[in-house]
């Protein structure tokens, strides 16, 4: 091997040796941190082992027939894997997104080995897996709508809003380059996997190194625990914030809510997020969600949009955007449910 194909070789294979360790470290901390990295991991590992894959047979095209397989089945778990991590919140059956994926390409494996059918998986069996993987994508951008909504509204993105845009956008890319490698290289793949791995890495970390990355904002608190004076203050105070329609500004922030409180922002912050299990925007938007459902009810005259600016939201996409993922349904078709 020439030392330019070492080189190639070495940074092809990089970021797929990281992310198994990656994935390794997510699975062990998946018990402290909850259940929905164990697909994270799963994600990761599925993602590096078909960049080894790829890594090993565009420099021994004589690889075994064997070990493409696997590389090739394990792309049938990455969309899977995805959709579950960022979906991971809604109530679903999981196990129906994973264990009919590997019983049909595992029969697959069994009676179409690729060391007998190689036209066959190149020709529909790995176009099918990249289809699957291309149509888990998609599903998955539903529930990273409100991350663009605070785009488009021009609100500060957490950490974690970032990790998990990142993942998405970065999955598209890679499935991307693996589905046009027969129009450039079949190594462009293995490379885009360990670019993105590590321009993630560096944009996450050295963005606030002080924030959680990878978990949702409650862990910042972990160590801080809020005085019964302060819960009780909240629990009294909380309510006003509802009963004088504060909500209905469509600029209100964590820091007004706490000033009008008489509490720390910090403090208010974190009562939400362990007493109550939300963010300052989601409890926010749920109530505001409520007195659309009012309005929508009562005012068929009112066209949804105004309806939604009445309802403190800044903009039809953000109103459109927190409404479907509250209720389940489009504010039009709400309405139309309670008029039928």
């Amino acid at each position: 091997m020439n030392p330019t194909n070492e080189i190639l070789f070495f940074f092809s294979l990089l970021g797929a040796f990281n992310g198994v360790l990656l994935s390794v470290y997510f699975s062990l901390v998946a018990k402290k941190r909850g259940n929905r990295y164990y697909f994270l991991a799963l994600l990761i590992l599925m993602l590096s082992i078909r960049v080894i894959k790829s890594v090993f047979f565009h420099f021994n095209p004589h690889l075994s027939d064997v070990f493409i397989q696997i590389g090739l089945s394990a792309c049938v778990l990455v969309g899977p894997s995805l959709y579950l991590y960022i979906s991971y919140d809604r109530k679903a059956n999981r196990i129906i997104h994973i264990v009919p994926f590997i019983i049909v390409v595992g029969l697959l494996g069994i009676l179409y080995p690729y060391s007998e059918y190689r036209e066959l998986w190149s020709q529909w069996i790995v176009r099918g897996i990249y289809l699957q993987w291309l149509i888990y994508i998609v599903a998955s951008l539903q529930y990273i709508k409100p991350i663009i909504g605070k785009i488009k509204d021009k609100q500060k993105l957490d950490n974690i809003d970032i990790w998990q845009l990142s993942i998405v956008i970065c999955i598209f890319l890679i499935w991307l380059a693996y589905s046009t490698a027969a129009y450039t290289s079949y190594i462009v793949g293995a490379l885009s996997f360990s670019f993105l791995f590590y321009l993630v890495f560096l944009l996450v970390i050295f963005r606030n190194s002080k924030q959680s990355i990878f978990y949702q904002e409650k862990e910042r608190y972990k160590n801080k625990v809020i005085s019964e004076i302060n819960i009780s203050r909240i629990e009294k105070l909380l309510p006003s914030i509802i009963e004088k329609e504060m909500f209905l500004d469509p600029d209100l922030t964590l820091d007004q809510a706490a000033k009008a409180l008489k509490i720390s922002k910090h403090i208010l912050s974190q009562y939400l997020n362990e007493r109550l299990n939300k963010s300052f925007s989601t409890f926010i938007n749920e109530h505001r969600i409520e007195k659309a459902k009012v309005l929508l009810r009562n005012n068929s005259n009112y066209s949804v949009e105004s309806i939604g600016y009445e309802s403190g939201f800044s903009s039809k996409s953000s109103f459109f955007t927190a409404f479907k993922k509250i209720t389940g349904k489009t504010p039009s078709e709400f309405q139309r449910s309670k008029i039928d």
